[in-house]
C-alpha cells in the first residue's frame, strides 16, 4: 500500500479560524482518514506561519512581542482541531527552531547552486499577502488582486532567486507529471502564467526583525514565501541530520506527497515551491490540490471582505460533524461553493435528519421491538441490496481517490434510498402481526441494518465523532480499522441493540432564520470578544487587547462634565470599521416617506446595499456619485423588507440628517480612522 504525506498550508497567525481554514483542513483530515482505512502508512502535518511585517506591526501596537501574538492564535487553532476531531500527526510552527534549522539548509543548497544575488528591488506592495505585484495585476486603482486594498509602492535592496532560470523546467514539469497541479483548469491557468514570462523573485527583506535572518546577510531576513513554505520538509526533520520521516514521506519513490491549498496561494505552491525544491535538488511534491472558496454574497469569505464565516453557532447547535458533512457534499471539490445559513439547514434536514437519521430510526425501532431489543437472528446473502452496496462501495472509494468527496457521499446515500425503497416495498410492520412472518421479517430488517452500516463505515472518515454513534446504534459497538467492513455480511446477529437515540433533530428552517442574526457566522461568539484579533494590512489596527487592560486618560473637568455615557477605549473605537464609499444608485424603499434604497462602491468589486433613514433631508437623485462614509462590519438588517449591509454615517442638526463625506475624493473603500 502506498504511503500518503497530506499537508494544509500553515496558517498565517493574523486572524481567528474561519470557515476556509475548517474546510481545507478538514478536506485534509478526510483524506487522510480514509487513507488510513485503506491500510496505507499516512502522515498528515497542519500549522502556523507566524513570521512577517503585518505581525511584527500588530505586535507593536499592543506592546507584546510577536511571539506572543503568535501563542494566542495558536492556542485556538489547537482547540478547533480538537473540537472538529482533526488527526493531524504533527503541527509545525514556523517560530520552532526545527523550522529554522529546515530554512537554514534549503537557503544553504539553493546558493551552493548560485540561484541567489543581491540587488534592488521596487514596486507595488500588498503588506497582507507580502507579495509584489505588477502594474497589470493591481490595474489603475493599484488594489491588490487577492485582498482589494490599496498596495504601496516599496524600493529597497534584496536578495533575489533565480525563478526565471527554471520558467522551461517548470513548463517541463506541468506537461510530464500533469498531476503535479489539480484540478485541469489550474494546471492550465499555473501553465500561462509562466509561458508569460517569469521574473526572478525577491526572497529577502531588509530590516525585519521579527523573522528567520538571512544567513551570510545581516540585516536581510527569509522571505515569509521561502520561509513558509520549507515547513512541508522541516517538519519531517529535514535539515536536522538524520531525519526518518523525511526519508519515508519525502525523499522516496513510493510516497504520494498532497498539498490542499486554497486557489488563492496557488501560485507560491505550483511555481515558487517547485522552483526552490528544483534548485536545492529535493524531491517534488506529487499534487498541489487547490480548491475553490467559500463565497458569500458572490465574494469570497475572508477578512478583507468583511464577511467571515466562523460558523461557532452552528456548531454549538448542531456539531461539528454536521459541518464536516455539509462542507465536503455542498463544494464540488476544485470550484467555489455558496455558503448560506439556509443551505446548511437544507442539507442538514434532507440528508441527515431525513435520509439517514429517520433511516436508523425506523430499521432499529422495528428490530428492537420483533427482537428483544437484538439485531435480527437470521442474515440473508440473497437480496438486490447486495448488488447495489457492492457497487457504491467500489464508487466510493473511486471517487474518494479521485477528491470527488461530493460524489462519494452521493453514492453512499444511494445506497440509502435503496435501502428506504426496499424496506417500504416489503413492509416488515406487517409481517411481524403474520403466523410464520417471523424469518422474512428477520431477513428484511437485518439487509436493512447491513446496508445502512456499510453506508455509515463509509462515514467514518467524514464524520469522525457522529459514525461511530451511528454504528453502535446499529449493533457494532466499535468502529472498524478497515474499509474492508464495507463488505456485505459484517453485521452481527443477535447483538444488542442500544436504546434509540435522536441523531439528527430535524429544524424548522424558518424558525431557525428568523432567530439567527443574519450575520451570525460574520460575528465572533461572545467568548471570543476578549481574544479578537483583525490584522490585515497598514490601513487596519489590531483589535486584539493585551494581557493587562489599559488605563484610560484622565478626562478633563469640561470633558467629564458634559460626558453622559460610558467611555470607551481606543482598542473598541478599532473595531468598528469605517470606510468612504461612492454612491452609484439612490432610489426611495417603497411605502416609506422616510427611507432611501442606496448602492455603494465601497472598493469590493461589487455595490454594496444600504438602507438610510435620509429621504426628507436629501433627493436620491442628488446622491448619485457623492462619497459618503459607512460602517461596514455591521451585521445585516432588514428596513421595510429590504436589507441594509451597513450604516451611511450622518450628522443630527435639529432631527435632520447632515451626511458626512472626505472633502476630497477618495478611492472608494479608503478607511476611516
Amino acid at each position: 500500500m502506498s504511503k500518503l504525506y497530506v499537508t494544509t498550508p500553515i496558517y498565517y497567525v493574523n486572524d481567528l479560524p474561519h470557515i476556509g481554514h475548517i474546510y481545507t483542513t478538514v478536506v485534509a483530515d478526510t483524506l487522510a482518514r480514509y487513507h488510513r482505512l485503506t491500510g496505507g502508512d499516512t502522515y498528515f502535518l497542519t500549522g502556523t506561519d507566524e513570521h512577517g511585517q503585518n505581525i511584527q506591526r500588530a505586535a507593536e501596537e499592543q506592546g507584546i512581542e510577536p511571539i506572543q501574538l503568535a501563542d494566542r492564535v495558536v492556542s485556538r487553532y489547537h482547540e478547533l482541531w480538537d473540537e472538529y476531531a482533526m488527526s493531524h500527526d504533527d503541527f509545525i510552527r514556523t517560530s520552532e527552531p526545527r523550522h529554522r534549522a529546515g530554512v537554514e539548509e534549503i537557503i544553504r543548497r539553493i546558493d551552493a547552486n548560485d540561484d541567489f544575488y543581491t540587488d534592488r528591488h521596487q514596486g507595488w506592495y500588498c503588506s497582507a499577502c507580502e507579495t509584489f505585484y505588477t502594474e497589470k495585476e493591481i490595474g489603475d486603482a493599484k488594489l491588490c488582486p487577492v485582498h482589494e486594498r490599496p498596495t504601496e509602492w516599496k524600493s529597497e535592496e534584496n536578495l533575489f532567486f533565480r525563478l526565471s532560470r527554471y520558467q522551461q523546467a517548470l513548463l517541463d514539469l506541468y506537461a510530464e507529471h500533469p498531476e503535479m497541479v489539480r484540478p485541469e483548469s489550474r494546471l492550465n491557468e499555473v501553465r500561462a502564467f509562466v509561458e508569460s514570462g517569469l521574473r526572478d523573485l525577491s526572497v529577502s527583506r531588509a530590516n525585519l526583525p521579527w523573522g528567520i535572518p538571512f544567513p551570510g546577510h545581516p540585516g536581510q531576513t527569509v522571505y515569509v514565501w521561502l520561509d513558509a513554505l520549507t515547513n512541508y520538509v522541516s517538519a519531517l526533520g529535514f535539515g536536522r541530520g538524520e531525519a526518518p520521516l523525511y526519508e519515508r514521506f519525502w525523499d522516496t519513490a513510493d510516497a504520494t506527497r498532497v498539498h490542499v491549498i486554497g486557489k488563492d496561494i496557488l501560485r507560491f505552491h505550483a511555481v515558487y515551491w517547485p522552483a526552490f525544491l528544483l534548485s536545492a535538488g529535493l524531491p517534488l511534491p506529487t499534487t498541489v490540490w487547490a480548491h475553490g472558496w467559500w463565497l458569500r454574497d458572490a465574494k469570497k469569505v475572508s477578512k478583507s471582505s468583511g464577511n467571515v464565516v466562523r460558523p461557532d453557532y452552528l456548531v454549538r447547535r448542531f456539531g461539528p460533524d454536521a459541518l464536516r458533512y455539509f462542507m465536503l457534499r455542498e463544494m464540488v471539490f476544485g470550484q467555489d461553493a455558496q455558503f448560506s445559513d439556509e443551505a446548511f439547514i437544507d442539507r442538514y434536514n434532507a440528508d441527515l435528519a431525513n435520509d439517514l437519521g429517520n433511516t436508523v430510526s425506523r430499521v432499529v425501532t422495528l428490530s428492537r421491538r420483533a427482537f428483544d431489543g437484538m439485531t435480527p437472528p437470521e442474515s440473508c446473502d440473497d437480496n438486490p441490496l447486495i448488488a447495489v452496496a457492492r457497487e457504491v462501495a467500489a464508487e466510493y472509494r473511486r471517487e474518494m481517490e479521485a477528491y470527488a468527496f461530493n460524489r462519494a457521499l452521493a453514492a453512499l446515500w444511494r445506497l440509502l434510498a435503496e435501502t428506504n425503497q426496499y424496506l417500504v416495498e416489503r413492509e416488515p410492520w406487517k409481517r411481524m402481526k403474520e403466523d410464520g412472518g417471523a424469518r422474512a421479517v428477520a431477513r428484511v430488517l437485518w439487509n436493512c441494518l447491513e446496508a445502512t452500516r456499510i453506508v455509515t463505515v463509509g462515514l467514518l472518515p467524514f464524520m469522525p465523532r457522529t459514525a461511530p454513534r451511528v454504528l453502535a446504534a446499529l449493533g457494532v459497538p466499535k468502529p472498524p480499522a478497515s474499509l474492508d467492513a464495507m463488505a456485505w455480511g459484517g453485521l452481527p446477529t443477535g447483538a444488542l441493540l442500544p436504546d434509540p437515540e435522536p441523531l439528527f433533530p430535524r429544524i424548522d428552517k424558518d424558525a431557525w432564520v428568523e432567530e439567527t442574526p443574519a450575520a451570525a457566522g460574520a460575528a465572533p461568539s461572545p467568548q471570543d470578544d476578549n481574544e479578537r484579533i483583525e490584522i490585515v494590512s497598514d490601513e487596519t489596527r489590531a483589535t486584539a487587547p493585551s494581557a493587562e487592560p489599559k488605563p484610560a486618560a484622565e478626562p478633563t473637568p469640561a470633558a467629564a462634565e458634559a460626558t453622559t455615557e460610558a467611555m470607551i477605549d481606543i482598542e473598541q473605537f478599532f473595531r468598528t470599521r469605517l470606510k468612504v464609499g461612492t454612491v452609484k444608485l439612490a432610489e426611495r424603499v417603497p411605502k416609506s416617506n422616510k427611507l432611501v434604497r442606496l448602492e455603494v462602491d465601497l472598493g469590493e468589486g461589487a455595490p454594496r446595499q444600504l438602507v438610510a433613514g435620509i429621504a426628507k433631508a436629501y433627493e436620491p437623485e442628488s446622491l448619485v456619485g457623492r462619497q459618503v462614509v459607512v460602517v461596514a462590519n455591521l451585521q445585516p438588517a432588514k428596513l421595510m423588507g429590504v436589507e441594509s449591509r451597513g450604516m451611511v454615517l450622518a450628522a443630527s442638526e435639529d432631527g435632520q440628517p447632515v451626511l458626512l463625506h472626505p472633502d476630497r475624493q477618495v478611492p472608494p473603500g479608503t478607511e476611516v480612522r
